[in-house]
C-alpha cells in the first residue's frame, strides 16, 4: 500500500471530529509544504512492538542522532492520541523556542520542545499553529 493510502486510511479510521481535524490540519500542512515528501509510521518498532502512536509526516530533512548518524525523517507530523491531537516540529535545536514564542498565544495546548498537544481545532488559534510549522520548517533548511 502507498504513504498516501495509508494516510487516507489512518485518517477515515479515526472518529467523526477528530477525523474531521486531522483532515483540516493535513490540507492546511499541504498548503504550506506543496509537493512534500509524505511518510506514514505506523508507530511499531522493527521487531513489530507498538511504541508510539501512529503519525503522519510532511517533508524532509537530515537528523543527526547522538552516535554521529544521519538519519532521513519528517520536519512537521501530526498524529491522533487519547485526548486530541498532536503536532511534531522536529528538528529544532532550541527546545525552548515553541513555548517561549507560542504558548501563550496558541490557546488551550500544551507547548513542549517539539510538541504542541490540544483536544480540538477549536481550541487553538490556527495561525499561530501555521506560524509555528513555518518556523520549524525554516529552521531545518537554514
Amino acid at each position: 500500500m502507498n504513504v498516501r493510502q495509508q494516510i487516507k486510511d489512518y485518517i477515515a479510521a479515526q472518529p467523526e471530529q477528530k477525523r474531521n481535524e486531522m483532515q483540516e490540519l493535513h490540507g492546511i500542512i499541504l498548503g504550506i509544504m506543496p509537493g512534500c515528501k509524505l511518510w506514514f509510521l505506523d508507530g511499531r518498532d522493527e521487531s513489530g512492538r507498538v511504541v508510539s502512536n501512529p503519525n503522519i509526516g510532511y517533508g524532509s530533512q537530515a537528523i543527526r542522532h547522538a552516535g554521529g548518524k544521519d538519519r532521513e525523517f519528517y520536519q512537521i507530523g501530526i498524529s491522533a492520541n487519547t485526548t486530541g491531537l498532536s503536532v511534531y516540529i522536529m528538528g529544532l535545536k532550541d527546545k525552548k523556542y515553541l513555548a517561549e514564542k507560542y504558548g501563550k498565544k496558541i490557546g488551550k495546548a500544551s507547548v513542549t520542545g517539539y510538541c504542541i498537544k490540544f483536544r480540538t481545532l477549536r481550541n487553538i488559534d490556527v495561525d499561530v499553529l501555521a506560524d509555528a510549522m513555518r518556523y520549524g520548517i525554516e529552521q531545518t533548511l537554514a
